[in-house]
């Protein structure tokens, strides 16, 4: 298994700029582990390939408008990505600007400064705040849209999902993008059920794998948290002989984190923690049953863990139609099914 065996060209006009309106309207590729057979269909049309008793599993992070605009004590412009909150005060963040070092005390719309602490690999810096920044990120900070998003983002709750609910990813778990109240509903009348689960997601999350050997690359951690709620509907579920839906790659995480602390006959326990779990082909899934994702940047590790998931041979095919077919890629492109 080598990094470049998870390849693939995509032309730039296939990158999604925009979300689409509404939000269930995006198209829906349906692939299947146990046949060649492929639908297209629509987000809206997601009841079709579902059963009564199945869970739907969504990961309920919020995404923070942590990108911060900053100056220098010389005037000049420097920038921050919040990444992490280690405390109250201090953060790890991602900076941008020439010559930010640690010691220097940067000044932030609304008259707090921000210390540079302490310089970590690259661009990454412990910065502490003079206050809680938290407070008035909703009023001075940008969602931090992936560099491949080139359009200015006119509402910033179309890079949130409509259950979004806790404070703390860096990025959105976009599969969850195709959700809207309606289409809730509708899964409601048909007998599907939602649990949700918290992963606060990291930009490493869409960082390519750089080694030759992708065993080697250095996995990121995250926060995640199953619930009791959470764990006793899941493990109700596989009971009765419904199939755990894992809506997107940070979910599956999440599930196959807590898989590693259920008790004997349950599939999961409720747990929270910092993951590291990396998932290759070869990895033994316990919990999801399918799952709901977008389409995967090449040799990232999303696209390794569909690729365990459903085999890289299947899922780089289905990604060569959907080039052809026209479907929309990435964070605000279209979704696919694989049951």
């Amino acid at each position: 298994m080598r990094t470049n065996d998870f390849d693939y060209d995509l032309p730039t006009e296939r990158i999604a700029q925009t979300p689409i309106e509404p939000r269930h309207a995006s198209r829906l590729m349906v692939i299947r582990r146990d046949s060649p057979a492929i639908d297209h269909s629509t987000f809206w049309e997601l009841d079709r390939y579902l059963r009564a008793g199945d869970l739907l599993v969504l990961n309920q992070t919020r995404v923070l408008p942590a990108r911060i605009h900053a100056h220098k004590p010389t005037g000049g412009k420097a920038e921050m990505l919040l990444l992490k909150r280690i405390d109250p005060l201090r953060w790890t963040a991602l900076v941008g600007g020439k010559r930010l070092k640690q010691g220097m005390i940067l000044s932030i719309p609304g008259g707090a400064t921000a210390l540079i602490e302490a310089e970590l690999e690259g661009a990454e810096r412990v910065i502490q705040f003079s206050e809680p920044v938290e407070n008035y990120l909703d009023s001075i900070g940008e969602m931090p849209l992936p560099p491949y998003i080139h359009t200015r983002l006119k509402d910033r709750e179309r890079y949130q999902t409509v259950y979004a609910s806790q404070n703390g990813s860096a990025a959105a778990p976009t599969a969850g993008l195709h959700f809207t109240p309606q289409l809730f509903e509708k899964l409601a009348a048909a007998g599907i059920n939602c649990a949700r689960v918290t992963l606060h997601v990291g930009l490493d999350t869409f960082a390519p794998v750089t080694v030759d050997d992708p065993t080697q690359h250095a996995i990121h951690t995250e926060w995640c948290q199953v619930s009791q709620e959470a764990a006793d509907d899941i493990n109700q579920t596989r009971a009765k002989g419904g199939r755990i839906i894992a809506v997107g790659t940070t979910t599956v995480r999440t599930l196959e984190t807590a898989a590693t602390h259920a008790q004997p006959g349950d599939a999961v326990s409720a747990w929270q923690g910092a993951t590291s779990l990396y998932i290759l082909p070869g990895f033994e899934f316990k919990v999801a049953d399918a799952i709901i994702t977008n389409f995967h940047l090449p040799h990232s590790t999303l696209l390794m863990m569909i690729s365990a998931f459903a085999g890289r041979e299947r899922v780089l095919a289905a990604y060569r139609l959907a080039i052809q077919e026209a479907y929309r890629f990435y964070s605000f492109g279209d979704a696919m099914l694989i049951l």
